[in-house]
């Protein structure tokens, strides 16, 4: 599952087209007439929404192609770029500009992309255009939009020197571009600094210390940490931080059935550093598929995954529900901080992203082949969490800064001192309600405006969004 944060305060959402069909119909009889998916060549039913944070409710889009494992970012205007994928939608590139009035939709543009791309990473680059990072088979990069009669796809040996035989250990490499041009590039155990322009390294750095890959499948996250020395003088400083991932041979190990505790350290790099070095760190407990949010405050929530196994079909155990907060400027061993639980695992396929209003919105979860909601270890799970950092805490809302322009298009009830409010939801999948907001919480109570509200002593919030009209008539009599 994909989510992106879009500049008119809504979510797009989007998952894999050939599952067969969802719960949710494309509107006004509209079908997807598709002849090369693998499933239903007929689909009437709908692969990507639009979700509207503020009213808590979904609209259905339509995106073509199959977007399963592709990669994407958002452009200079505000508009999401979603390239490559799997089968029919390998070579194609789509383009949601966002809206107010309901009606944009994906555009699809067919065969735009010099090679397939399956499991690549996007970055904007300064120009305005994206650079595409390899990819299953593919050691390689390019640049969309295309440049008339020039772009093509270009070498990157970085890329078949950190491919694991028959594991790969390489995909979804972690890009980012640093204060001076060049992109930082980080796959399997190391990374390098590259010169896009020129196509040429400009630096390598050392290994990360133990060796481990941090790189799908043995997918651990990272984060460009705030920059230093914006605005003293000196030269500006650039981090990142690599956190979690899965032993050598752990792939190989959970597909006969051994499942490998997950790494547990984190490493950190000052890439501007003339001689940069890994600083490692160890997280409070083990972590594979976790995904890490960058938070206004600086801190870095890392959340989701599972602390056995690998990512793949069913090949991770344990679920992670404890998300951690690191605090890059504390002390080192004084860096990462635990919050409160979910009771929902999220294991492959799972994502979070950052919402205007500083929560941070946690969903997904589908280590299955197609839509399994019984009978598994982990069922498929499609409702959504929110978590709340501990900066929003009312006590703090004298000190908290807000945003005062460009103004905010969606706005929030957040009820009394002790009380979240929030209103239910159409669920992607009735037969999959769950109730985990009955769990912890110290009292419930609703009104007739279909508001539930959930008091929780805690500083740090999970409440969870699904809550159907049977629902709210089991536990607050409404009908």
């Amino acid at each position: 599952m994909h989510m992106q944060l879009l500049n008119n305060d809504r979510v797009v959402i989007f998952d894999l087209t050939d599952f067969g069909p969802s719960n949710i119909s494309l509107p006004n009889g509209k079908c997807r007439n598709n002849p090369r998916d693998l499933t239903l060549k007929i689909d009437c039913t709908a692969h990507s929404i639009e979700y509207d944070v503020a009213s808590n409710s979904i609209r259905p889009l339509n995106v073509f192609t199959n977007v399963w494992c592709s990669s994407g970012a958002a452009m200079p205007d505000g508009s999401l770029m979603q390239t490559g994928g799997f089968n029919d939608g390998e070579r194609n590139a789509r383009l949601l500009r966002p809206c107010r009035d309901h009606s944009c939709d994906w555009q699809e543009f067919n065969t735009v992309l010099t090679q397939s791309r399956w499991y690549s990473t996007n970055h904007i680059l300064p120009d305005g255009r994206q650079i595409i990072v390899g990819g299953r088979g593919r050691f390689t990069y390019e640049f969309y939009p295309k440049r008339t009669g020039a772009d093509g796809a270009y070498d990157l040996p970085f890329l078949a020197q950190t491919n694991d035989p028959r594991i790969e250990n390489n995909l979804y490499p972690f890009v980012f571009l640093n204060v001076d041009g060049n992109l930082f590039i980080f796959a399997n155990n190391r990374a390098i600094l590259f010169d896009y322009v020129k196509g040429a390294v400009v630096k390598t750095y050392p290994i990360i210390p133990g060796g481990d890959p941090r790189s799908y499948p043995s997918s651990g996250s990272a984060v460009l940490l705030p920059l230093r020395n914006l605005h003293g003088g000196a030269k500006i400083t650039a981090e990142v931080l690599v956190c979690g991932g899965a032993p050598k041979g752990s792939f190989t190990s959970a597909n006969n059935g051994k499942f490998v505790g997950a790494l547990n350290t984190c490493g950190r790099i000052q890439i501007t550093d003339p001689n940069p070095q890994w600083v490692m760190e160890t997280m409070p407990s083990a972590r594979v598929m976790g995904d890490m949010v960058l938070l206004p405050n600086g801190n870095v929530l890392i959340i989701n995954g599972a602390s056995e196994g690998t990512a793949g079909w069913d090949l991770g155990r344990n679920p992670v529900l404890t998300p951690v907060i690191y605090k890059p400027n504390n002390p080192i061993r004084s860096r990462f901080e635990a919050q409160s639980s979910s009771s929902i695992p999220r294991m492959y396929h799972s994502t979070a992203v950052l919402l205007r209003d500083g929560r941070v919105l946690v969903s997904g979860s589908n280590p299955n082949a197609y839509y399994n909601f019984t009978g598994v270890l982990f069922p498929t799970d499609l409702t959504m969490e929110v978590f709340s950092p501990d900066y929003l805490d009312s006590r703090l809302a004298r000190v908290r800064p807000t945003i005062v322009s460009p103004a905010s298009h969606s706005q929030f009830d957040n009820g009394d001192d002790s009380f979240t409010t929030f209103y239910y939801t159409l669920v992607f999948n009735e037969s999959k309600i769950i109730g985990s907001y009955k769990r912890k919480w110290d009292s419930c109570r609703c009104d007739t405006t279909r508001k539930i509200q959930l008091s929780d002593q805690g500083h740090d919030t999970w409440f969870t969004y699904s809550c159907p009209t049977r629902i709210l008539s089991s536990i607050c009599g409404l009908s």
